[in-house]
């Protein structure tokens, strides 16, 4: 194929991809009261899944109501006309481009398949299922973990007493941003299996880097979490774990890689 046969095919996979994104965007945007009553405003009231599991561990660990969140320490209001209007079209969009990931990746790989070696594309099986199902843990993860973590702390977060009193736009892009940004950092074992194959990471590459991996991390976990280790824990552990799995992942793939 020619450069503009390239770009032709290219352009097409595009297209696909936006209209399965402006798709489940659509039946998101007419299911309204469903996405904002249940999901998107979920972690902002004291019976959410999440706040009654830390409870019950609470309970399990005989530290009493520690963990239990017994109020929601904000209130949330709209300031301007189009505020309503305009979250909602954020959260279709972006709940349009969660829906969607597995068809869009997907296009992305069958414009990427034909120029890779058939060893190549023989390891890489399964690539799409694996990727979608990483970003769909990432996003639950986020959704159910970091966002009322986060919701708690900043909406409880006060100077000199002055009461939280946060715009629906904000609360919107909080939750739509930590839940695509968790399911794309659960994409790193991919991203690193790619790399890998590029031998642009290695093993070694990985573990010299390991310490500063984990300080980066616990500083993430301490700004988006309460000020307790149990938090900080929770939200660090998985990251620790991901990158422990990327680091095997880039030894298994560079003796592949040396092999051929």
């Amino acid at each position: 194929m020619s450069f503009l046969d390239h770009l032709e095919e290219l352009r097409s996979h595009i297209i696909r991809s936006v209209i399965a994104i402006m798709v489940c965007a659509v039946v998101i945007f007419v299911f309204k009261d469903f996405v904002f009553d249940t999901i998107v405003f979920g972690p902002a009231h004291v019976d959410f899944i999440s706040f009654r599991a830390w409870c019950r561990l609470s309970e399990y660990l005989s530290l009493g109501d520690k963990l239990c969140i017994s109020e929601i320490p904000y209130h949330m209001q709209n300031t301007t006309m189009s505020g309503s209007f305009m979250a909602h079209i954020l959260i279709s969009a972006i709940g349009g481009l969660i829906v969607a990931f597995p068809f869009v990746f997907w296009q992305i790989w069958i414009f990427i398949k034909p120029g890779l070696r058939q060893t190549e594309a023989r390891m890489a099986r399964g690539i799409v299922f694996f990727t979608s199902l990483l970003f769909f843990i990432g996003v639950l993860f986020g959704y159910f973990v970091i966002v009322p973590l986060s919701l708690q702390f900043l909406g409880g977060y006060d100077v000199g007493g002055v009461p939280n009193i946060i715009t629906i736009s904000s609360y919107m892009k909080l939750v739509a941003s930590i839940c695509l940004a968790s399911g794309v950092m659960f994409l790193l074992p991919m991203v690193v299996y790619a790399l890998s194959k590029l031998g642009i990471i290695t093993p070694a590459i990985l573990k010299q880097y390991r310490k500063h991996a984990v300080v980066a991390v616990l500083v993430l976990a301490a700004i988006i979490t309460p000020p307790d280790v149990a938090s900080q824990i929770l939200v660090a552990l998985p990251v620790f774990l991901l990158y422990e799995i990327s680091i095997l992942i880039s030894a298994r793939v560079t003796k592949q890689v040396k092999q051929d």
